[in-house]
């Protein structure tokens, strides 16, 4: 019996390029199973998203601030939701940033992503996400958002893709398309560029990047 990385011929050969992308794909499929109509819904309002824009506090965090003595700010960010950041960029969809707190941090872990929309310091979000799509001629439903409070509901009643981490408070819950499996700073934001990402069909094409 053989497996899927087990040499097709020849004693200490390799398998091909080919072979290891044909046992990727073989796996892929004997584990996927069909979606929900809930999972179809979700991935028919995922479609046309073209811009991801994101809270900080609560969803690229864990919402958590913590102070040193001399009173520098540190936060965590999640390497999973970088990551997932840039696979929605390489899917041509624009990424941004909508918070009520100013930052360095967040300035320079935007900056590192290459994400395009930075707005710090929003205390007013539903001006800023207004002045977004005056910039970019986008529509409502051509954007996802993710929050996880009070704060973020006049944008979450507003988009395509309303989306939030399972630790959200209950209202910004019931407003939501999408509640994740993980909470903010733990993976959140990574499921839903996931989504966006299978969603546009380009799930096997982006993992195969990294199959070379």
């Amino acid at each position: 019996m053989t497996d899927d990385i087990t040499p097709p011929s020849g004693e200490g050969s390799h398998p091909s390029d080919c072979e290891i992308l044909e046992g990727y794909r073989r796996r892929a499929r004997e584990k996927k199973k069909a979606p929900t109509e809930a999972q179809r819904l979700l991935l028919a309002k995922a479609g046309p998203i073209r811009l991801l824009l994101l809270d900080v506090d609560g969803v690229l965090t864990d919402g958590k601030l913590h102070y040193s003595d001399e009173g520098v700010e540190s936060k965590t960010f999640n390497i999973k939701d970088g990551l997932g950041i840039r696979l929605v960029q390489r899917a041509e969809v624009s990424t941004g940033i909508i918070t009520a707190r100013q930052s360095p941090l967040v300035a320079r872990r935007a900056e590192e992503l290459g994400m395009d929309h930075i707005r710090q310091g929003a205390a007013n979000k539903l001006e800023a996400f207004k002045s977004i799509l005056g910039e970019t001629g986008l529509k409502p439903f051509q954007v996802c958002y993710m929050g996880d409070d009070l704060i973020d509901l006049s944008l979450l009643t507003r988009v395509g893709l309303a989306a939030c981490p399972v630790d959200a408070v209950e209202p910004v819950k019931e407003a939501c398309h999408l509640v994740s499996r993980q909470p903010g700073g733990g993976g959140a934001v990574r499921e839903v560029c996931d989504l966006i990402v299978q969603a546009k069909g380009l799930e096997e094409k982006l993992v195969q990047q990294f199959l070379c």
